[in-house]
């Protein structure tokens, strides 16, 4: 078992005088929601687009598939646009924005977590790798010179 711990520096080593409302984790939680979510972010990754292969693939109702997808869209991770089969209705198709693919991070780390400590057998069931030169991809705690943090070389302090 790691004893290690963040450092809370400032007004944050106060603990109890911060709140959740403060946190931006608990904002994003709130506003990502539930694992259907989660998942129909995963399938907008796979190049997943129609609303129909969404509700199928994540394996929800129709109305589960609709509630979130406009809580997605919402939120501003993803768009909907307008398409049209021959001889079809025109429908609607969702594709990811600049803030959806900036939470692709988000859903790899997901992704690493459950494959370290959930997967079955040990053996993750997908492998990520980088297109350009075949190597693993990894999620990783950076600072801005790109030196990994540990745990216990974490600090934080109220933002400015």
């Amino acid at each position: 078992m790691t004893t290690s711990a963040a450092r809370m520096e400032g007004a944050l080593a106060d603990r109890d005088r911060w709140t959740a409302e403060d946190c931006s984790i608990d904002r994003a939680v709130r506003a990502i929601g539930s694992r259907t979510s989660m998942l129909l972010m995963r399938e907008s990754y796979y190049g997943t687009r129609r609303f129909e292969d969404f509700a199928r693939r994540v394996g929800v109702t129709p109305a589960v598939a609709a509630a979130r997808l406009r809580e997605l869209v919402e939120l501003g991770v993803l768009e909907r646009t307008p398409y049209r089969d021959p001889g079809q209705r025109s429908r609607y198709e969702y594709a990811l924005t600049p803030a959806g693919v900036d939470f692709l991070p988000v859903v790899m780390a997901f992704m690493h977590w459950g494959d370290r400590h959930l997967a079955e057998g040990g053996r993750p069931p997908l492998r990520a790798d980088h297109h350009g030169c075949g190597a693993d991809v990894r999620t990783a705690l950076l600072c801005a010179e790109d030196h990994e943090v540990p745990l216990d070389e974490l600090s934080f302090r109220a933002g400015a």
